[in-house]
């Protein structure tokens, strides 16, 4: 959720009755402070912050969380050993986003409170596994008797009630808050997001770092080179720094990387954060009902 998910979503979903989070990973470190600050005044409710521990600023990110007061913080993109026990000694609950039930009971094992887990139709860094949600999150129920929160692919109650009889006590729902009112991601990058349509995403840049991308013209440049087996440097050039900034902040949808999950091809309108978080929490509790479960 980088160039999407700072402060005004972060609240309004935990305003709603969720647990809204702030993506660090586009911030730096007086930026993430200044998200924390706002966040708290606009919620009396909890919220969390998610840190990419392969991002440079990873132990400043890391240390203001703790000096702000944040108690819920949700790691990914690394090994979470180094951090967790610092955390917890702090009073923070710590939970890891994993791709496989081997890194979901080396999250345990690290002392993490819950682990996410993301399926490979998720947007953003995914797992090179390609393991879908549906087959992922028995498998990580199984290995681990922490809390499970399933992700990938997961934007309505019908889908929210799929991922808890699989075994998920809780879901994580990114790709549809990116088409809210109070995402920080461009207009530009939201309507794409609505118009996109099955098949219209990928999971490009396994060298680099396997991420799920819109596809537009930089994900083409990037599948040209992958094609003719460009190596990690010559991808990493390619890639460059600013790429997701320019596509899903400032709206370049041509040479901009663009993330998001395949089930974008069922978000078809633009809400607001706790309208999303109503609806699907009304359909989930219908759909339960109807099932008689």
């Amino acid at each position: 959720m980088v160039w999407a998910s700072g402060w005004q979503l972060a609240s309004a979903v935990s305003n709603a009755g969720g647990l809204g989070l702030i993506g660090s990973g586009s911030m730096y470190p007086d930026v993430l402070r200044e998200h924390i600050r706002k966040c708290k005044h606009a919620t009396d409710r909890p919220f969390g912050v998610n840190i990419p521990l392969l991002y440079a600023d990873v132990e400043k990110h890391l240390q203001i969380c703790v000096e702000e007061g944040v108690k819920i913080i949700f790691t990914s993109a690394g090994n979470p050993k180094t951090w967790a026990g610092m955390l917890k000694a702090q009073g923070v609950q710590v939970v890891h986003v994993v791709s496989s039930s081997t890194f979901a009971r080396k999250a345990e094992e690290a002392g993490c409170d819950a682990v996410v887990a993301e399926g490979f139709e998720a947007g953003g860094h995914n797992g090179r596994e390609e393991t879908t949600s549906f087959v992922l999150i028995p498998l990580v129920r199984e290995a681990v008797s922490i809390p499970v929160i399933a992700a990938g692919g997961i934007a309505t109650g019908r889908q929210m009630l799929a991922a808890m009889v699989l075994g998920a006590e809780g879901v994580q729902v990114g790709s549809r808050f990116v088409a809210s009112e109070e995402a920080s991601s461009h207009i530009s990058f939201k309507n794409a997001v609505i118009q996109a349509t099955e098949g219209d995403t990928h999971l490009s840049m396994k060298q680099v770092v396997p991420v799920r991308l819109l596809k537009n013209k930089f994900y083409e440049q990037v599948q040209e080179a992958e094609n003719r087996g460009a190596t990690k440097e010559e991808l990493m050039m390619l890639l460059g720094r600013g790429r997701a900034k320019k596509g899903m902040f400032e709206g370049d949808l041509e040479e901009g990387e663009l993330e998001i999950g395949q089930v974008a091809a069922m978000v078809k309108t633009i809400m607001p954060a706790g309208e999303i978080v109503k609806e699907i929490w009304n359909e989930y509790k219908l759909t339960k009902e109807n099932l008689h479960l």
